[in-house]
């Protein structure tokens, strides 16, 4: 047999290299439960820097802190695995267990004071037990050893019991409690099947303790992998509802800038209105007064007609500047009057044609003039170039279209004038005048068949 080597050499290379634990364990399955002994040792001490580390920086997870301690002591505890150690393995386990006990009830919101005083106390009792022996660990140490391993297996029962799922609860609580579940009651039943065989089976204990022994580290490690993952998860949960209000603000500012926007809208609106009303009176009291004196008063047939006409357009002039809507069944009985009396006093006969049923629409004042101003157009040009002795003009309502269409028997538009019908006859400015009514003027022409301007604007 290979000479043994001492102890403090066997617990430095314990935990840095599994082959130190091959001295000690001379059969394959101790060897290979001390070697993982080592690593999970290893990974301990790394995840209670990690762990030490969130609790340091997230407030909320200051409870970790019991956890790093509960971690720092089971390395420490496996350290001190020489039998010239044993009388520190009580006292560690005592920190164990208080650090357990208080992370495992403290994760689920669960303080008591006196359970606090009883750990702290513990803390006192073993190691002064223990010194009142004269430091012979013996039966002594293996009573607190199961005393200590039966809190620990309570604590975590009653950690378990707090999880349960409530009624009417959501679906994660039922998720947590089964994962809790199966980290905790595993290691519960390996410390009492513990303990179990250290009172019933020497053999069987030095057999399977290494083992079962690994359960309570593999628990820690867990653990510490739950609150990392936790942290993380709330990380991200974190940025979605930043993104969230981040993208509800954008909103609200948007909406704020639409309804400034509208605001400013309505205020030069109202600003512009005021504008038109006075431009309106100003007309009408002025100018208006002094073309009716001059229509009465001109000895000058030629004179008062041109003072009449431009009276007639001072006066619709005003009636767009006003804003007033007026109802489309009164503007079609101004249209009709005015198209068949000038129609007529040049000789030329006028059908009129008024919609199928009533209409109780409206045209907006801008509408009403630019449609009048059209209308004064064509019948004009019929009246100077087309040489026709009949004339219709319809007009229609259909799917929020109001369509009025002029039609005579003359001669058409000249060919020299072919493809070029916006030139003449004023045809630009009363397709111009549609355009700013968000309409349309088509005009259809031809030698020796007439001409047919059709006027289409929403209502």
């Amino acid at each position: 047999m290979a000479r043994r080597p001492p102890p403090s050499f066997l617990l430095a290379l314990a935990l840095l290299c599994p082959v130190a634990a091959q001295a000690q364990a001379p059969t394959t399955g101790l060897y290979w439960a001390a070697t993982l002994h080592a690593w999970v040792a290893a990974m301990l001490a790394l995840m209670a820097t990690v762990v030490g580390l969130v609790s340091g920086l997230h407030p909320r997870e200051r409870p970790a802190s019991f956890l790093v301690g509960m971690m720092l002591s089971w390395v420490v505890l496996r350290a001190a695995a020489a039998p010239s150690a044993a009388g520190l393995r009580p006292l560690l386990m005592t920190l164990l267990v208080l650090c357990g006990v208080q992370y495992l009830l403290r994760q689920m919101n669960w303080k008591r004071g006196w359970i606090d005083h009883a750990l702290l106390i513990q803390c006192l009792v073993v190691p002064a037990s223990l010194l009142w022996t004269g430091g012979q660990v013996g039966i002594l140490g293996t009573v607190w050893h199961a005393v200590l391993s039966l809190e620990l297996v309570a604590a975590m029962g009653w950690a378990l019991w707090l999880r349960r799922p409530q009624v009417g609860a959501d679906e994660a609580q039922p998720r947590d409690f089964g994962l809790m579940a199966v980290l905790l009651l595993p290691t519960m039943a390996a410390l009492v099947a513990e303990m179990l065989l250290a009172a019933t089976s020497e053999s069987l204990w030095w057999t399977a303790s290494p083992w079962l022994g690994l359960m309570l580290p593999l628990l820690m490690l867990a653990l510490g992998l739950q609150l990392v993952s936790s942290v993380a998860h709330a990380r991200v949960d974190a940025e979605k509802r930043i993104a969230a209000i981040e993208q509800r603000t954008a909103e609200r500012i948007a909406e704020v800038e639409r309804s400034h926007g509208q605001l400013a809208e309505q205020k030069l609106e109202q600003v512009t209105e005021r504008e038109r009303k006075r431009i309106a009176a100003d007309l009408h009291d002025d100018l208006g007064a002094k073309l009716l004196t001059i229509v009465h008063t001109s000895e000058s047939d030629r004179i008062s007609t041109l003072a009449r006409e431009a009276l007639e357009e001072m006066r619709l002039s005003v009636r767009g500047l006003t804003g007033k809507p007026v109802h489309l069944i009164d503007a079609l009985g101004d249209w009709r009057a005015e198209v068949v009396s000038r129609l007529g006093q040049a000789n030329i006969l006028a059908e009129w044609k008024s919609p199928a049923e009533d209409v109780e629409h409206t045209l907006q004042a801008r509408s009403y003039v630019q449609t009048t101003r059209i209308l004064r157009e064509s019948v004009s040009n019929i009246i100077k170039h087309s040489g026709a002795t009949h004339a219709t003009i319809s007009s229609a309502v259909q799917q929020g279209d109001f369509i009025l269409t002029i039609q005579d028997n003359g001669q058409g538009i000249p060919s020299e004038l072919d493809g070029r019908l916006d030139r003449g006859h004023g045809m630009a400015s009363m397709k111009s005048r549609a355009k700013q009514m968000h309409g349309q003027c088509l005009v259809e022409s031809g030698p020796g068949w007439g001409t047919v301007i059709r006027l289409t604007i929403p209502l």
